[in-house]
């Protein structure tokens, strides 16, 4: 599924708009802190980052995961995750963010097959019972991307 351009600007304004205010009160609240809201590694080989939240950035930004589910067609080899979970790049590819550990955030590619309401049914993508991001996906995405950052 690709975006028109248009659209893809669209939602990287929206996006860089939303991370730059959760930016500026996030330092602003873990300035007394001495500690940072998000880390941001970029481990060696990797074209995606490893995100760190806070506890408090967490609450902030109300990440909210949930457990990836095999498809209704046992055989298929599809999973399905909500369609909010699923997170469009600038060139229109799909991706979804896991969290391998609480509070860590690691982007995984998608090829979503189709949308059914609420749900994107995956050709691939994480393996089933993988929690993936509900809520706060592309605040994540900006951060990793450092849209809207200091």
């Amino acid at each position: 599924m690709r975006l028109g351009r248009g659209w893809r600007l669209a939602a990287l304004l929206v996006m860089g708009l939303a991370v730059s205010a959760c930016t500026s009160s996030s330092s602003q609240e873990d300035a007394g802190s001495g500690t940072e809201p998000v880390s941001v590694e970029h481990p060696e080989g990797s074209d995606v980052a490893r995100i760190t939240l806070t506890e408090d950035a967490a609450r902030r930004l109300d990440v909210q995961t949930t457990a990836v589910v095999p498809a209704g067609d046992a055989g298929s080899g599809q999973t399905v995750i909500p369609y909010s979970a699923v997170l469009y790049d600038p060139s229109g590819d799909t991706w979804t963010y896991t969290s391998p550990k609480h509070l860590v955030f690691v982007r995984a590619p998608i090829d979503v097959d189709r949308i059914d309401g609420n749900s994107a049914i995956l050709a691939s993508g994480p393996p089933v019972g993988t929690d993936v991001v509900t809520v706060g996906g592309s605040e994540l995405l900006g951060s990793e991307y450092e849209v809207g950052g200091e």
